[in-house]
């Protein structure tokens, strides 16, 4: 398993936060997501072997936030 930090803005409230949540943990290979309002982050872990950081980044944009990697 790999953990990556991401940047996530444009959260403003809980339901954003459940929202990221929930797309995130919908991707075949993310073993778990905690997403952070305060920090405007968000860190995955998943296996490199199913999902590509690349794919995770996209799932969150294309919720409609803007994601960044931090760190993988």
């Amino acid at each position: 398993m790999i953990e990556m930090t991401m940047s996530v803005r444009g959260m403003t409230c809980v339901g954003c936060v459940n929202s990221v949540n929930e797309v995130l943990n919908r991707i075949e290979g993310v073993e778990s997501a905690e997403v952070n309002l305060q920090t405007a982050s968000a860190r995955v872990c998943y296996d490199e072997s199913r999902v590509a950081p690349d794919a995770l980044l996209q799932a969150v944009n294309d919720a409609g936030f803007e994601a960044s990697s931090i760190s993988a």
